[in-house]
């Protein structure tokens, strides 16, 4: 299953992905790191791509998480990744969005274009009322991301998120399906 944007397709990961999954994230450790909660120690290994994959696989096949490669329309190299994770059904019908792409491909509006594509598919085919993300109040290009593909602030979450090792504050975006 695909995708398809202007510049950018996004499609479940597949085991075929794990070096390129391995490579993106060696490359751009550093600069994911800066956004993310500390990484184990077998993070960076082909096995834990592959152990990663499949574990998509399942919580996809459970309705718990939808995990996608951004790709490039024009070569098809991964350049990111997007997820669709903490999904809750019944009377909440939501979930939340997460994402990183590859540091020299910032600035381009392939992100934006991603999680238009996932809202999507989060509304569209999951039927899911509502998205939420949640940034590091230092992560201005994220905030950009989100209010260009027509996310609300909400308000800020203090100390919700422990990222490496600290625990910070978070703004609080939101996008309501008009239809569900």
């Amino acid at each position: 299953m695909g995708l398809s944007g202007d510049e950018i397709f996004i499609r479940f990961f597949e085991d075929t992905d794990a070096e390129a999954l391995l490579d993106l994230h060696l490359r751009n450790g550093e600069f994911f790191q800066k956004y993310s909660p500390t990484f184990s120690d077998d993070f960076y290994t082909l096995d834990s791509k592959y152990k990663y994959i499949s574990n998509s696989i399942k919580q996809r096949e459970e309705d718990k998480a939808y995990s996608f490669g951004i790709y490039l329309k024009d070569n098809g190299k991964l350049i990111g990744d997007i997820s669709l994770y903490h999904i809750s059904r019944g009377s909440l019908q939501r979930c939340l969005i997460g994402y990183s792409l590859d540091k020299q491909y910032n600035g381009r509006g392939y992100t934006t274009e991603a999680v238009y594509l996932a809202v999507e598919f989060a509304f569209n085919e999951l039927k899911l009322h509502r998205v939420d993300a949640g940034v590091m109040l230092s992560n201005i290009g994220s905030m950009k991301v989100l209010e260009k593909a027509g996310f609300h602030k909400e308000g800020i979450e203090q100390k919700g998120v422990k990222i490496n090792g600290k625990w910070e504050d978070h703004q609080i975006f939101a996008i309501i399906s008009d239809n569900n």
